[in-house]
């Protein structure tokens, strides 16, 4: 998903040669603007729901439990922001130091107001700890067998390197 759910992991050196991003969908087709619901999911998975967007960003992925727990998150900070849930999805992508700029999907100029609204916002650290805590994504394998502690024992037969100080 090309939104603040998936974009906080860069490849290695892109910071470093100061390069930078620009996601796509930084709303998750609209996940994260707070239009769906779990009762959507249902709705959707059953084949319940109408042939639409719904449907739509199903079959992309976007609408899924996790990114749903993602913008329950983000809902709350809202709540806490007096602002938009849209509004503070953006504007976390946007705190990103790997995003150059975002691009906005608004259809109307009420949609334009309020994504323009997201350069107001300052977040807590609380707040964000929050967002990246509820977004972070697990690496899973190789990397939790690799960093196991059998593993490192398997690799380096205990050897220890000392830093200097």
């Amino acid at each position: 998903m090309g939104d603040p759910v998936s974009q906080h992991l860069l490849p290695v050196g892109v910071e470093a040669a100061h390069l930078r991003v620009v996601p796509y969908s930084s709303l998750g087709g609209g996940v994260l603007s707070g239009k769906y619901s779990r009762d959507d999911l249902a709705a959707t998975s059953a084949g319940t729901g109408d042939s639409n967007r719904r449907s739509h960003n199903l079959t992309l992925g976007t609408l899924t439990e996790r990114n749903l727990a993602v913008a329950d998150v983000a809902r709350g900070v809202a709540a806490d922001l007096g602002r938009a849930p849209a509004q503070v999805a953006l504007a976390w992508t946007l705190r990103n130091p790997g995003v150059a700029t975002t691009l906005i999907g608004a259809r109307t100029p009420a949609q334009l107001r309020e994504n323009l609204g997201t350069l107001e916002i300052a977040f807590t650290t609380t707040q964000l700890t929050r967002l990246n805590e509820a977004s972070a994504i697990e690496l899973g394998q190789p990397h939790d067998l690799l960093a196991s502690d059998n593993m490192r024992q398997v690799t380096t037969g205990g050897l220890r390197i000392e830093t200097r100080r």
